[in-house]
């Protein structure tokens, strides 16, 4: 088998050239311009280098660093958060330009960077210990030194927290611990349309398409659902739906396989909750969120029927936040299941809680606060 090459950064300091890994979660592509920034390093100063393409390898105090990212964030939020040029004609084109210039706020951000051991140590004054978070995120530490975004790693140390404490789901009885680059169970009106809806007569076995953390499955195994086969391709996702089902106690209930949407066989129940948006996601985290080409869904609805046992139902949880924004139609979706060969048993709808639905300086306001979260009950034609 021919290994992938690592990749690799240069600079030069102190009139040395240097080389280390390059570590992104996201792909970014390494910086060809590295400069060097310490205690000195202004915010105005720093942002300028940032904004013209450079980059900064953090040599001071890590504190200092985190400091210096808020001042960035800040004036990245100033820069970017202003509407520039015409104001957007359509949902579509608001949606398209927030992302364009989330992506480039995110770019520049990224440029600031920070200095890692091989053992995961941080060579920096006051640095904290990262070691446990960027070993539950990258795997076990290797013989080579690395750069890495301070944005990534900060992110890292906050996904770790998250999966030491949990989020608590009364629906499961207990609590769900998401893994870096799994999507967090935050949103709960889901969860409260699989817990409410009617589990058809007699259902033995279930199918949890795109398990992620495994709520799902955690919520159907708590409903009483004997058996539930729970599948995901993403290796960090099989591992944090494990993880979960097993301190939950429902590991009798629940199997979790790799598989690229269905298991083997057929089942009476088949449940999914693909992402919502039909857009390229840029981040590990954004593939619970973002679909390009409504790629899951499509293959979900297509090939449900085949794996559906007779008279049973699938159960697609959607938002028609895509809707709303004008990247995908009803009259679409509503072509996709047709032509499935499935129909519309029912559909139990209802509204966001999530903060974003409240605030109107979002760009998106419009679209979230019209929002409907909707369980489609779906069966063979």
């Amino acid at each position: 088998m021919q290994s992938i090459p690592i990749p690799l950064v240069r600079w030069s300091e102190a009139d040395q050239e240097h080389v280390a890994r390059w570590r992104s979660e996201a792909g970014i592509a390494s910086h060809g311009d590295i400069r060097i920034a310490d205690d000195r390093t202004g915010a105005d100063d720093a942002f300028r280098l940032l904004e013209s393409g450079t980059a900064l390898l953090w040599r001071g105090d890590w504190v200092n660093a985190r400091h210096l990212m808020q001042a960035l964030t800040k004036r990245a939020d100033r820069r970017f958060g202003a509407q520039r040029g015409k104001a957007p004609k359509t949902p579509a084109e608001a949606f398209a330009r927030h992302r364009e210039t989330q992506g480039q706020r995110a770019a520049l951000l990224n440029r600031l960077l920070v200095p890692l051991n091989a053992d995961y140590t941080v060579p920096l004054r006051r640095a904290q210990d990262v070691a446990e978070a960027c070993h539950a995120a990258y795997g076990a530490p290797t013989d080579e030194d690395s750069l890495v975004a301070l944005r990534e790693l900060l992110a890292v140390i906050s996904a770790h927290e998250w999966r030491k404490k949990g989020v608590p789901v009364p629906a499961v009885q207990g609590r769900i611990y998401p893994h870096y680059g799994v999507f967090s169970p935050v949103r709960g009106e889901y969860v409260d349309l699989i817990a409410s809806a009617p589990i058809p007569a007699g259902c033995q076995l279930a199918f949890d398409i795109g398990t992620g953390s495994g709520i799902i499955a955690a919520v159907l195994a708590r409903r009483g659902v004997p058996q539930i086969i729970a599948t995901d391709q993403d290796v960090r996702a099989l591992a944090c739906a494990g993880e979960n089902i097993e301190q939950l106690g429902l590991a009798a209930a629940v199997r979790i396989v790799k598989a690229d949407l269905f298991p083997e066989g057929k089942a009476p129940l088949v449940v999914c909750n693909p992402p919502w948006l039909p857009a390229q996601p840029t981040s590990p985290v954004e593939y619970a969120v973002y679909d390009p080409d409504s790629c899951m869904l499509r293959g979900f609805l297509a090939g449900l029927a085949a794996h559906l046992a007779d008279g049973g139902e699938g159960w697609l949880i959607i938002s028609d936040i895509a809707e709303l924004l004008g990247l995908r139609s009803r009259e679409q979706l509503l072509a996709w299941i047709a032509e499935a060969g499935l129909k519309v048993i029912g559909r139990l709808d209802t509204h966001p809680k999530h903060p974003k639905a409240q605030d109107a300086s979002d760009p998106l306001h419009a679209a979230r606060a019209a929002e409907v979260t909707s369980l489609w009950r779906l069966g063979k034609t």
